[in-house]
């Protein structure tokens, strides 16, 4: 479809973030589901009523400008969903380690759509659409506030979980290699001994025959 206007633009970029919002609807339950941390699977349950009222919004301005929000596939958000989809077939057992993932996962999401509703929300503003321009910055911000709150459990909980269990898991390794190491240099000294006892006996002169 060739984009003649500013309006042109500004109704495709809704419908875009029509189709994103949708996507993300069908895929936060899962994310919820397999969050291992209890503050992490209540943000992804708080956004999932924020993206259904998100939703309506963008039906209240789309359909107020006499089009239908149907009919566009978000590509880029299909992208970015199926990312989180290969994480959960990928880190298949429940992990500080997988909440990571997912934070970082839902983070690209929540970047997509913060670049997505500001441009939005700037057609809105050069076209003279005052309140839908209100409604979208709302949206904007509530968007900034879910990516702010995902750091935060991020930086203040499950990143400092995952690398106590990597740090762990490498001091198991370092414990075991030590342990191999030490029973390396028991079984040289065994060797030695017995090779210095072994050559000890060779070096003997033999009786002298009478």
């Amino acid at each position: 479809m060739s984009k003649e206007s500013l309006h042109d633009v500004y109704v495709d970029t809704l419908k875009d973030l029509y189709s994103a919002e949708r996507q993300i609807i069908a895929a936060l339950p899962k994310l919820a589901e397999a969050a291992e941390s209890d503050e992490l699977r209540a943000g992804f349950e708080k956004h999932l009523d924020e993206t259904h009222l998100q939703v309506q919004r963008l039906e209240q301005i789309i359909e107020g400008l006499g089009k239908s929000p149907r009919g566009k596939k978000c590509k880029g958000m299909e992208g970015l969903i199926e990312e989180g989809k290969h994480i959960l077939e990928e880190m298949t057992t429940p992990s500080a380690g997988r909440d990571a993932a997912l934070i970082a996962a839902a983070q690209r999401v929540e970047h997509y759509e913060i670049a997505t509703y500001g441009s939005a929300r700037t057609f809105a503003d050069q076209l003279g659409e005052k309140a839908a321009a209100k409604l979208l910055q709302q949206t904007l911000e509530e968007e900034a506030a879910a990516n702010e709150k995902l750091t935060s459990i991020a930086e203040n909980g499950v990143n400092r979980e995952a690398a106590a269990g990597d740090e762990g898991r490498v001091r198991g390794e370092g414990g075991h290699i030590g342990r191999m190491r030490g029973e390396g240099a028991r079984e040289g000294m065994r060797v030695h001994r017995t090779g210095t006892r072994s050559a000890a006996r060779g070096n003997r002169q033999p009786p002298r025959s009478r």
